[in-house]
């Protein structure tokens, strides 16, 4: 019996990827037939922004967001902080990002880690756009640099972190974002988390072509596999797949703005 096609929101995939140049279109064709009906393009630095845009262009479910990832901290240039704000200007963005801090890879350079981020924290907050935010082995002192400067509204996307790490980015009005890593049984924490926490604070992402779900270890991960996810968490929540995704759609939409 075919599943039923449920409208869902991909919040985070990097399509963009040249492991995607082959079989784009298709990849949008598998991702329509599993119910995505939007997905969030994060950028990673300043060479991918055009190539996102051109992906939007050309692909309305598609929603660029701009920004200067951690992990590529050493491609960044001065200038490129400067450029956001006129990409901002000049491209339809639903975010800024994806940015954030890094400390699990020893060979980032953590205080022009903390430059970038907080100078894109201020962009993002300058222009009234959310964020989406990598923090690994730093969540601690992203969320405490996001409620220092204020006004900001946006997920952390993958999160991996305690209960009272979550609870802290919930009352500063943030979301978490579930994918892949919450199929895997082993997961014991993170399938706490998404089962017990404030359904309005959830969004799922696949982060594609990374972190594929339990069903296709090593394989390239992307959209169409969210409905694993929602799966996933319907069971764990003893939900609804038809509820876990009207409200994370809801959720994604009110946050980025989508229609």
């Amino acid at each position: 019996m075919p599943k039923t096609v449920l409208e869902l929101t991909d919040s985070h995939a990097h399509i963009d990827d040249e492991g995607f140049e082959h079989d784009r279109g298709a990849m949008f064709e598998r991702a329509r037939e599993a119910g995505v009906r939007h997905i969030v393009v994060p950028a990673i630095d300043h060479a991918s922004w055009a190539r996102i845009a051109a992906i939007c262009a050309t692909h309305p479910e598609a929603h660029g967001a701009y920004g200067l990832h951690p992990i590529y901290i050493d491609r960044h240039r001065p200038e490129h902080l400067g450029a956001l704000a006129s990409q901002l200007e000049t491209h339809h963005a639903v975010a800024v990002g994806e940015i954030g801090l890094d400390y699990f890879l020893p060979e980032l350079d953590i205080e022009r880690q903390r430059e970038v981020f907080h100078q894109q924290l201020k962009v993002a907050r300058d222009v009234d756009l959310p964020v989406i935010v990598h923090a690994r082995r730093a969540m601690d002192e992203v969320t405490s640099t996001m409620r220092r400067i204020g006004g900001l509204r946006g997920v952390v996307h993958s999160f991996s972190g305690s209960e009272q790490q979550a609870r802290q980015l919930w009352d500063i009005g943030f979301h978490i974002g579930s994918g892949g890593p919450v199929t895997h049984e082993r997961a014991q924490r993170l399938r706490h988390i998404v089962a017990t926490m404030p359904i309005e604070r959830l969004l799922l992402e696949p982060d594609a072509p990374d972190q594929p779900g339990a069903c296709h270890r090593g394989e390239r991960n992307e959209p169409a596999y969210l409905r694993e996810v929602l799966d996933v968490v319907a069971h764990l929540r003893g939900e609804s797949q038809e509820a876990i995704a009207t409200a994370t759609t809801e959720n994604a939409r009110r946050l980025f703005g989508l229609h």
